[in-house]
């Protein structure tokens, strides 16, 4: 009898033995692998502990973060159309009154995406000229009637010089929701703002060089 044993148990291993060499198991992550995140515009990517990259990768949860930079978002491109509005009519430069289309032709589409993602979340939508005390890169008011006052030339350095601070403002604007922000449709539109905009200050300072 136990012979008998004996040899039903080493043909069952053998079995499986044989199981496993026909279908390996599928293999897996290990716990520890690292995580490569890519960086922010103008930043190289850095690694992620496992750890990290539990709480870097963004959810489709939103927190007060994005809630916030979306809502003065919609306000900070609201003055960017404005000032690009004026460009048509006041401009000297052709490459500047074509960079101001621009402009207006992406932040309209991204502010109606931004209220529509408001709506969704049940939250505020900002009035068009909402308060934006402390917001980076929003001209005063002041800076605005310079603005629709002037013309040619004159207009075209004012306007390079107030774009260019605001583009600066979105593009920190940007980052901070990167770090705090929880939701991933606002870090795609974080990362696009900075990007678009990091390119169109480039532009604006190439015009701004002298001839």
């Amino acid at each position: 009898m136990r012979a008998a044993l004996i040899v039903v148990v080493t043909g069952t291993v053998i079995a499986l033995s044989g199981c496993t060499a026909e279908a390996p198991p599928a293999p897996r992550a290990d716990s520890t692998a690292p995580v490569i995140a890519p960086g922010r515009p103008g930043e190289e990517a850095r690694t992620l502990s496992p750890s990290e990259a539990a709480t870097a990768v963004p959810t489709a949860t939103a927190n007060a973060a994005d809630v916030k930079y979306v809502q003065d978002m919609i306000v900070h491109h609201q003055q960017a159309l404005d000032m690009a509005l004026l460009a048509p009519n006041r401009a000297a430069s052709g490459k500047l009154k074509s960079l101001a289309s621009r402009i207006t032709d992406s932040q309209g589409p991204e502010i109606q995406y931004m209220r529509t993602w408001l709506q969704e979340q049940g939250q505020r939508i900002p009035d068009h000229h909402a308060a934006h005390e402390g917001m980076p890169g929003m001209a005063t008011p002041q800076q605005l009637e310079q603005l629709k006052a002037a013309s040619g030339t004159a207009f075209d350095k004012l306007f390079l010089q107030l774009m260019i601070n605001h583009h600066l403002g979105a593009i920190k604007m940007s980052g901070q929701v990167l770090t705090g922000g929880a939701h991933i449709r606002i870090e795609e539109l974080a990362n696009d703002v900075g990007v678009t905009q990091t390119a169109e200050i480039r532009r604006m300072q190439e015009l701004q060089a002298p001839a």
